[in-house]
């Protein structure tokens, strides 16, 4: 049981670590508000990567069929939230509350809410850690409350990531001035826009042709 743990550990790791919308995301998250804040928004992401590890063991070829079954709509809805998100941190002023506070402002549950839609967003994730739990051989175990641990070492090993991620980066943020910082957002929004036009763009065209 302690190997499964450990290896679930790894997955959680391996799930939060590829880079992508939400990496962008948090990364700019981190250098707004800090470290505390850019990890309290990735904490959204860990909330997904657990709920897809749940889903993983416990309903692994009913989600196969329903995201085949339902991948281009999943592809148009996941565009549309991105390209939301994007708009949403291009166009506005990220920094307008620390300007007017004349400090740091702090994370809100908006910033958590926006970073649990832009993980879900990605439609591919679950066959992220449904391929994981495959390679790690993890998910044999009785279908009930004994893999609890498990779970919650996917948690951990998300949580884990993301901690270090927004600590690396919240060391670089006194370096820069809002002009630098204003411009990082709106690439960062502009790119998360790309990839949200990308995948809707996808899903219409699997449905026409």
């Amino acid at each position: 049981m302690l190997i499964d743990i450990l290896k679930s550990y790894l997955i959680g790791i391996c799930a939060a670590a590829p880079l992508g919308p939400i990496a962008i995301l948090v990364l700019q998250k981190t250098l707004h508000y800090g470290h505390r804040g850019g990890f309290t928004s990735a904490l959204g992401s860990t909330l997904v990567d657990t709920t897809y590890a749940i889903i993983s063991i416990f309903a692994l070829a009913i989600v196969k069929e329903f995201v085949n079954v339902h991948q281009n709509i999943l592809l148009i809805c996941g565009g549309i939230i991105l390209m939301g998100v994007g708009y949403s941190m291009a166009m506005r002023d990220p920094f307008r509350k620390m300007k007017e506070d004349g400090g740091a402002p702090a994370a809100t549950w908006k910033d958590f809410v926006q970073a649990s839609l832009t993980a879900i967003s990605n439609p591919g994730a679950i066959f992220i850690m449904l391929a994981l739990f495959t390679f790690f051989n993890v998910g044999d175990q009785p279908q009930d409350l004994r893999v609890a641990p498990l779970i919650i070492a996917v948690a951990m090993g998300s949580a884990t990531w993301w901690f270090c991620f927004t600590w690396v980066f919240s060391r670089w943020r006194n370096s820069f001035k809002f002009r630098t910082l204003m411009w990082i957002n709106r690439i960062s929004g502009i790119l998360i826009g790309i990839i949200g036009l990308a995948l809707l763009a996808e899903g219409i065209y699997q449905i026409a042709f």
